[in-house]
C-alpha cells in the first residue's frame, strides 16, 4: 500500500472513530439528562397510558415508574406493557413515609397524579414543592374537594345543567384541588344527556392537553 493510500486510510479511520465516539457520547449525555416522571394512578390508566406513549415517542422526558394504591388497577398492566416499573402501596405505607422513600429512589423531576384517588400526603408535597401536578375533570374551583373525582364530577355537572365543563391542571398542595392553577381548557356539554357523554368529552381534552402541559413544565 502506497504512503498516500495509508494516509487516506488512517484519516478515514480516524474520522469514523470520532463520529462513532461523538454519537455514543451524545446518546449517553441525552440519556443522562432525560427528565424523569413518576405517575400516580388508581384506575384504568387511560391518562397514564397516553402520557407514557407520548414521552416514549417524543423522548423529551421519561416515565420511570407508575405508583398505584390499587393492586387490581388496569394501569399496572398497561405500564408493564411499556416496560415501565410499577409499585403498589397501601394507605399505611403512603402515610408512614414508605412511599416517599420509594419516590426518592427514582429522583423524579416531576410527579404526576393521573387519576389518583387518595389525598396526597403532606410529606411528599413538602419534599417536592412545585413538582407535583394533578388533573381535575372540571373547571376548578367548581366541583373540587373531597369525593369530587371521576364520574362524581360529571354527574354534578349534569345535574346542575352547566353548559360547559373541562379540565384543570394544577400544582398539588396540602388541600384538595387548591394548588396553583397551571392550565384549563373547556368543552361544550349542554347537549349531553348523560354523565358518560360528558366524561367522554372531558377525557378527549385530557388526552390532548395533559402530556403537552407536562412537557412544558418539565423542560
Amino acid at each position: 500500500m502506497s504512503t498516500n493510500l495509508k494516509k487516506i486510510f488512517h484519516k478515514g479511520f480516524k474520522n469514523l472513530f470520532i463520529i462513532i465516539y461523538y454519537s455514543f457520547f451524545c446518546a449517553v449525555v441525552k440519556k443522562t439528562k432525560m427528565k424523569k416522571i413518576i405517575l400516580f394512578a388508581s384506575g384504568s390508566g387511560s391518562n397514564a397510558e397516553n402520557i407514557i406513549k407520548y414521552f416514549q415517542e417524543k423522548k423529551t422526558a421519561e416515565v420511570v415508574a407508575v405508583f398505584s394504591n390499587n393492586p387490581n388497577a388496569k394501569v399496572l398492566e398497561k405500564a408493564k406493557n411499556f416496560q415501565v416499573k410499577t409499585y403498589i402501596f397501601t394507605k399505611q405505607e403512603l402515610n408512614s413515609g414508605q412511599v416517599l422513600q420509594k419516590t426518592n429512589e427514582f429522583q423524579p423531576d416531576l410527579i404526576v397524579l393521573a387519576g389518583f384517588l387518595w389525598k396526597f400526603p403532606d410529606d411528599i408535597v413538602a419534599a417536592y414543592p412545585d413538582k407535583i401536578i394533578n388533573i381535575h375533570p372540571a373547571l376548578l374551583p367548581k366541583y373540587g374537594g373531597k369525593g369530587m373525582y371521576g364520574m362524581n364530577v360529571h354527574k354534578a355537572v349534569l345535574e346542575n345543567k352547566d353548559s360547559h365543563s373541562g379540565i384543570s391542571i394544577h400544582f398539588v398542595n396540602e388541600h384538595y384541588d387548591e394548588g396553583t392553577m397551571i392550565f384549563q381548557a373547556e368543552v361544550l356539554v349542554e347537549n349531553c344527556q348523560t354523565a358518560e357523554e360528558i366524561a367522554t368529552k372531558v377525557q378527549e381534552l385530557e388526552h390532548i392537553h395533559f402530556p403537552e402541559v407536562i412537557e412544558k413544565i418539565i423542560k
